[in-house]
């Protein structure tokens, strides 16, 4: 059989088994979501070996979707570890027979503490499901191993069940875009949702501000100096009047009235766009590439005082694309 029907077929048989356990899905999964939505503690992942795997990388999605949680070792849990659960806390335990010791072991501990208890496994009828609380079935008929001998679809099936037990819990819990922003500040999705143009723009401080009155010459340093592509012309009271950019610069110097001492107000032109510094910047970048006349500049106004200037480029740099 050639490599890539094995792959489909495995793929199928790992699809298949999920779709089956969906369709089993019933009133201990509820019971399990309301176990740990009703919890004034943590969702505490714990497992060995492979299962163990699986416990860590739920640990990192309950925690990020709005529920605390962490990861407890099985094997490090009796020689000290056990210190970091308490009664608030929910236990959701890994195992696929059911039968491991490190396991089994833990059940009279975490109950002398109060703390509840959720087992995912292969096997409900096993020692750890006698002992569990709550007891959600992973089983599988064969794996999709053709030998039925590594571990594969009983594992893919612990991984979706515990997706879905943490996406439950996170919409119980009315968790939102927003909140998971807040806990991946650094990702894209985060920067989208948080930042704004305020946080991105060059303020008015460190840009290139003109009178209508300087001389050419000047504007020409002052945008130098700030390392921008434009100087926006204010007058006294920070109210903008116009707009001058690198590319009306270059013009200017090519015009037969070309004159360096020129006032700002004979090169400005009026400035036809701006922007609100609350403004979403993922908006912005948006209405940078909407515009007719690709600009890489855009000032920010507050009402009609000037606070800032607009950059493309760093809007780009940002991280929200």
């Amino acid at each position: 059989m050639k490599s890539e029907s094995i792959g489909r077929e495995a793929l199928r048989h790992e699809a298949n088994a999920i779709l089956a356990m969906a369709d089993a899905l019933g009133a201990t999964f509820i019971q399990a979501v309301d176990l740990i939505s009703a919890g004034k503690g943590r969702a505490i992942t714990c497992g060995i070996g492979k299962s163990g795997h699986i416990a860590r990388k739920t640990a990192g999605t309950f925690s990020s979707t709005g529920t605390p949680s962490l990861f407890l070792h099985a094997a490090e849990a009796v020689h000290g570890d056990l210190g970091m659960v308490t009664a608030n806390d929910v236990v959701v335990l890994y195992t696929h027979s059911g039968e491991t010791e490190e396991i089994v072991k833990l059940f009279a501990p975490i109950a002398s503490i109060g703390a509840r208890t959720i087992l995912i496994t292969g096997r409900p009828e096993s020692t750890a499901g006698r002992l569990a609380d709550v007891v959600l079935d992973t089983g599988v008929a064969d794996e999709a191993c053709p030998n039925n001998l590594a571990p594969t679809t009983s594992t893919t099936a612990m991984i979706a069940l515990s997706d879905a037990l943490a996406i439950a819990v996170m919409v119980r819990r009315g968790f939102t875009r927003e909140d998971f922003a807040r806990f991946h500040p650094s990702g894209s999705l985060g920067k989208r949702l948080l930042l704004r143009v305020s946080d991105v723009m060059r303020p008015a401080r460190e840009i290139a501000v003109v009178s209508p009155e300087t001389p050419f010459l000047e504007i020409l340093k002052a945008i130098t100096k700030a390392g921008v592509g434009a100087a926006c012309v204010c007058d006294p009271e920070g109210r903008l009047l116009g707009f001058i950019s690198d590319g009306d610069c270059r013009r200017f110097m090519l015009r037969e009235d070309f004159d360096m001492a020129a006032p700002g107000s004979k090169i400005m032109n009026p400035c036809d766009y701006s922007i609100e510094p609350t403004l979403m910047a993922v908006d912005a970048l948006e209405y940078f590439q909407q515009l007719e006349r690709k600009i890489g500049e855009m000032p920010v106004l507050q009402g009609d005082r000037l606070v800032g200037l607009l950059m493309l480029k760093d809007l780009l740099r940002s991280g929200i694309v």
